[in-house]
């Protein structure tokens, strides 16, 4: 049966990002990292390394490096853009729409010598209306934020608009393959983040298309998408059985049982992954 939902707003997003943020810092990652892994192989158990591929794998396909001026879209708590700054030595900035975690990205950077000296810069705003001058950026990348944007389209256009002629788009982000989705998947997976609707793996390229874009890479990788919570789903398991603090082995159980319904509704065909590089022409109208 096809449900819909909520029509989440920005607003909603930011709410539910700033009322959890600190939860989850304290009772599963004080780190701040919680991204869709890219395995090894099938019997590939090491989640933080998998993140990490992710990390590199993306880099690797945009090809990051000290000459860039990257800007990230939905930074989150901002591991992501510290390491590449760290690693690259490159001009970097992020955006995210939750303050929380901009302050925690922040905290982050303060205490990490190893940037120390790097341009890099933290900011609370919207994808749909970026903070930044046209021609801007060298590249943009993101990670798992933008499916959580309600007007994508506005999204994409902002960034095809900070990009330098010729710069690239490379993220990951979650998949909506089917508009057919059940209750459970709407209650489970779409509900609990304030995610309204997505792409499919086709559509989010016409999509980018749409805006502007050149395609240059697009995996669908939803089988490391499975693989990341089921992975998740067992060190949850493992955590809860030893947790002294009555709430955070709750917190941590409900975790569990949500990476289990996850991994439903990615066997049932409603929920994805993919990875895409996106180019803006070089004879793109400036300005």
């Amino acid at each position: 049966m096809t449900t819909t939902s909520p029509s989440f707003t920005e607003e909603d997003v930011e709410q539910f990002f700033d009322q959890t943020t600190q939860t989850y810092l304290s009772f599963w990652d004080s780190d701040g990292v919680l991204h869709t892994g890219y395995f090894a192989g099938e019997d590939d158990e090491d989640y933080q390394a998998a993140a990490q591929r992710t990390s590199d794998v993306l880099a690797s396909d945009a090809g990051i490096d000290a000459t860039a001026y990257l800007l990230d879209v939905g930074c989150g708590c901002g591991n992501f853009l510290i390491d590449l700054a760290q690693r690259y030595d490159c001009r970097s900035e992020g955006l995210d729409l939750s303050i929380e975690r901009i302050n925690f990205a922040r905290r982050q950077l303060a205490a990490n010598d190893r940037v120390a000296g790097v341009d890099v810069a933290f900011t609370q705003g919207s994808a749909t209306m970026l903070p930044h001058a046209a021609e801007t950026f060298s590249h943009v990348v993101s990670q798992d934020a933008l499916f959580l944007v309600p007007d994508k389209a506005r999204s994409h256009s902002e960034i095809h608009r900070v990009l330098q002629p010729g710069g690239l788009f490379a993220f990951s982000d979650f998949l909506q393959p089917t508009q057919d989705i059940s209750a459970r998947a709407r209650k489970h997976v779409y509900d609990r983040v304030r995610w309204n609707s997505g792409y499919s793996f086709v559509g989010y390229q016409s999509a980018l298309e749409q805006a502007g874009f050149e395609i240059v890479l697009a995996r669908n990788l939803g089988s490391h998408l499975r693989q990341t919570y089921r992975v998740l789903g067992a060190i949850a398991a493992q955590r809860a059985a030893v947790a002294a603090d009555p709430a955070a082995r709750d917190w941590i159980l409900s975790f569990a049982e949500s990476c289990k319904e996850i991994q439903v509704a990615i066997d049932d065909g409603e929920f994805g992954w993919g990875m895409f590089v996106a180019r803006k022409p070089a004879d793109a109208p400036r300005g």
